[in-house]
C-alpha cells in the first residue's frame, strides 16, 4: 500500500514536470529508498527499521522529558542572561532554545557559557546543572531504556522465530508422512524434500543428513528425531614473540634513516620466513580445504601474501607500495585470542559484522532521504563570504591577506560543507552526525535562508541519535549476551584457535551404504549417484565396517540463544503444544482419512 501511494505520487509529479516543462521542489524523491527496502535482498534492513520503530515509544517518552527540561532551562537562561548585550546566545527565547540544544551535543561548550561567566562567575552553576541533568543523566537514561527495550524485542523475536520454525517443521512432517506409515518419514520422502529444498546438494549429503537426524538407526525418521536440533599455548607465545618482533622492526624502520633501514631487512626477511613456514606446514598438515575454511587461517595467509608483496616492492624500490609492509603486524591480532575476554570481544565483533552492515545500510538510507531534502532546499545556498551577517562569518570568510611581498589567501573552509550535490550532502550529513561544530553549518544555512531551517538540522540530529542509540544498544546486547553465555556455560576452550563451530556426526556402515545405493538406483531414477558410489568405495578402501562422516557449520547467535534460553525454550514448547497440538492432530487425522488422489478414477 505504501509503495503504491509513493509510486502514484511520483507518477503525478512526473506528469506535472512534463506539462510545466520545468522542475520544481521534489521532496518525494526522498521516498525512493522504500522500493529498495522492500526487495528480497534487504530483509535485514526491514528488520532493523521494524526494530527502530518498536523501540520508538520509550525513546519518545524520554525525549519528551529531555525537551521539557531543555525548554525550562531555556526560559530560565533567557530571564537570567538576556540583559547582557554581549551575550547573543540568550538574547531571544528562540536563540536560548537553539543554544541549549547545541549545548546538549557539547559542540558550543564552553563558548556558550563565557559571556555570562565573564559578568558573573556564579552563572557557571546554570550550565553545570543543565549538562548534569540533560547530558549525563537523561541521555544515559535514554540509552538504558532503549537497551532494555531492545533486549526485550530481541528475546520476543527469538521466541516467535523459534515457535514459527517449529510450526513449519510440524507442518512439513504432516505433509511427508503417508497413510501407510503415519509415524515416520522414509529416506525416499526425505530425499524428495531435500532435492526440492537444496537442489545442489549431492545424494551422499542428503543420505548423511538423513542419518544424522535418524538417531534410532531404523529405516524411518520418527517425529521425535524430526524435531531434533542439528546440533597450543606455548606455540602461541612463540608466534606472538615473532609478530611483536615484526611490529617493532616495522616501527623502527619508519623512524630511522634509509641506510639503517636497509640493515633491518635481514630481520624482516627472517620474520617472513617464519610466517611462510607456518603457512606451508598448516596447509600440508590440515589440507587446503580444511586450512582455507578457517577465517583466521585466511587472515594469516592474506597477511603473509601481503608481506611477500611488500618485500618485492622494497627489493625493486617501489616506495609507493611501502604501505603493504606495514600490514604485516596485523597478525598481532591473533595474540588477543589467548585471553578469554579478548576472545569474547573478537567473537562478538565477527558475529556483529553482518548485522552492522545492515545497520550501516539503514543509516545510509536515512542519509539519502535527508540529503535529497537538503539538496531541494539548500542547494547553492552556501558559498565563500556568504554569511557575513551571521555569528559564524569567520568560518565562511575568504579574503586575500598581504604578508610582506606575498599575497596569501586566508579562508574558512566551511563553505565546502554544502548541499550542492549528493556526495557533498553525504559528507555534510556525516559531519553533522559527528556533531563537532555542527552548529556552524546550521547557522550558516540559517543566515542564508530562514530560521525554520534549523528544524531540518535538529530533526536530522534526533533521527541519527535514534539510529546510533539502536546501534549502541545492539553492540551492548551482543557483548553482554556473549559474556553471559560464556559465564553460564563455561565451555572449555583448550585451543584458542579452535573454530569447529557446530559439528554433526553420521556413522555409515558398509551395508547401509550399499542399501542406500540400491535404493537410489531402483526407486530414485535420474539421481546422480556418483557421490554415493564414492562413499561406498571409501568404506571398502578403509578396511573398516563403517565410517564416521563429519559436517561442520559456523556457530550463529541462534545456536547460542538455544543454549542460553534452554529452560525458557522448554516452557515455550509446552505452552505451544497445549495451544496448537490439538488442532494439528485433528488436521493430521483429516489428511490421513482423506482419499489418496493417486487412486482416484477419472
Amino acid at each position: 500500500m505504501c509503495q503504491t501511494c509513493v509510486l502514484f505520487i511520483q507518477f503525478i509529479e512526473a506528469i506535472v514536470v512534463l506539462v510545466r516543462q520545468t522542475s520544481h521542489l521534489r521532496v518525494t524523491r526522498a521516498l525512493r529508498p522504500i522500493f529498495l527496502v522492500d526487495c528480497r535482498y534487504c530483509g535485514a534492513v526491514r528488520r532493523n527499521l521494524r526494530q527502530i520503530f518498536q523501540s520508538l515509544p520509550p525513546f519518545i517518552d524520554i525525549l519528551l522529558l529531555l525537551l521539557f527540561f531543555m525548554i525550562i532551562f531555556a526560559i530560565l537562561g533567557f530571564c537570567l542572561f538576556s540583559t547582557n548585550p554581549a551575550d547573543h546566545y540568550f538574547n531571544t527565547l528562540e536563540n536560548s532554545i537553539v543554544s541549549l540544544f547545541v549545548l546538549l551535543t557539547t559542540a558550543n561548550f564552553p563558548d556558550v557559557m563565557m559571556p555570562a561567566y565573564s559578568r558573573n562567575r556564579w552563572s557557571c552553576v546554570f550550565f553545570i546543572v543543565y549538562l548534569s541533568i540533560e547530558l549525563y543523566f537523561i541521555m544515559n537514561l535514554l540509552l538504558a531504556v532503549v537497551f532494555d527495550t531492545f533486549n526485550g524485542v530481541e528475546r520476543v523475536k527469538f521466541k516467535s522465530l523459534l515457535l514459527h520454525k517449529r510450526s513449519a517443521i510440524e507442518h512439513a512432517f504432516q505433509l511427508l508422512v503417508s497413510r501407510q506409515r503415519p509415524d515416520g518419514v522414509s529416506l525416499k520422502q526425505f530425499d524428495g524434500l531435500l532435492r526440492f529444498y537444496r537442489p545442489r546438494m549431492s545424494a551422499r549429503d542428503r543420505f548423511l543428513t538423513f542419518k544424522a537426524l535418524n538417531q534410532s538407526g531404523t529405516t524411518m525418521l520418527s517425529g521425535e528425531h524430526w524435531f531434533d536440533d542439528l546440533p597450543h599455548t606455548a606455540f602461541l607465545i612463540f608466534k606472538g614473540f615473532i609478530h611483536l618482533l615484526s611490529f617493532v622492526s616495522t616501527l623502527v624502520s619508519a623512524l630511522i634513516n634509509k641506510r639503517c633501514f636497509l640493515n633491518m631487512q635481514l630481520l624482516v626477511l627472517s620474520c617472513f620466513v617464519v610466517y611462510g613456514v607456518e603457512v606451508l606446514l598448516k596447509i600440508t598438515g590440515l589440507g587446503p580445504v580444511a586450512y582455507f575454511s578457517s577465517g583466521w587461517n585466511l587472515f594469516d595467509f592474506s597477511v603473509t601474501v601481503f608481506a611477500f608483496l611488500g618485500l618485492i616492492a622494497l627489493a625493486f624500490h617501489m616506495e609507493p607500495f611501502y604501505f603493504i609492509v606495514v600490514l604485516r603486524p596485523l597478525q598481532l591480532l591473533r595474540l588477543f585470542k589467548i585471553k578469554q575476554r579478548y576472545r569474547n570481544v573478537l567473537d562478538t565483533m565477527f558475529e556483529l559484522f553482518p548485522r552492522m552492515a545492515s545497520l550501516g545500510l539503514t543509516l545510509i538510507i536515512f542519509y539519502y532521504s535527508f540529503a535529497i531534502v537538503g539538496m531541494e532546499f539548500f542547494a547553492d545556498v552556501i558559498y565563500p563570504n556568504c554569511c557575513n551577517t551571521s555569528t559564524v562569518a569567520d568560518a565562511y570568510r575568504q579574503i586575500n591577506v598581504t604578508i610582506g611581498n606575498r599575497t596569501v589567501l586566508e579562508e574558512g573552509y566551511y563553505y565546502l560543507n554544502n548541499f550542492n550535490n549528493i556526495l557533498s550532502s553525504f559528507v555534510t550529513l556525516f559531519e553533522l552526525t559527528v556533531v563537532n561544530n555542527w552548529y556552524i553549518t546550521m547557522e550558516g544555512v540559517t543566515s542564508q535562508t530562514t530560521h525554520w531551517s534549523r528544524l531540518y538540522f535538529m530533526t536530522f540530529y534526533i533521527v541519527t541519535m535514534v539510529v546510533m542509540t539502536i546501534i549502541v544498544a545492539f553492540i551492548l546486547d551482543a557483548f553482554v549476551f556473549r559474556m553471559n553465555y560464556s559465564r553460564k556455560n563455561r565451555e572449555p576452550l583448550d585451543d584458542p584457535e579452535d573454530e569447529k563451530g557446530i559439528v554433526f556426526e553420521a556413522e555409515v556402515t558398509r551395508v547401509e551404504a550399499l542399501q542406500a545405493l540400491e535404493l537410489y538406483k531402483h526407486t530414485l531414477v535420474g539421481t546422480n549417484i556418483s557421490s554415493l558410489q564414492e562413499m561406498c568405495v571409501a568404506i571398502e578402501k578403509s578396511g573398516h565396517p563403517s565410517l564416521v562422516f563429519l559436517g561442520r557449520r559456523s556457530r550463529t547467535k541462534s545456536d547460542l540463544s538455544m543454549k542460553m534460553y534452554q529452560e525458557e525454550i522448554q516452557e515455550w514448547y509446552e505452552e505451544y503444544s497445549r495451544t496448537n497440538l490439538p488442532q494439528l492432530d485433528s488436521s493430521l487425522h483429516r489428511d490421513l482419512d482423506s482419499p489418496d488422489p493417486s487412486q482416484s478414477v477419472n
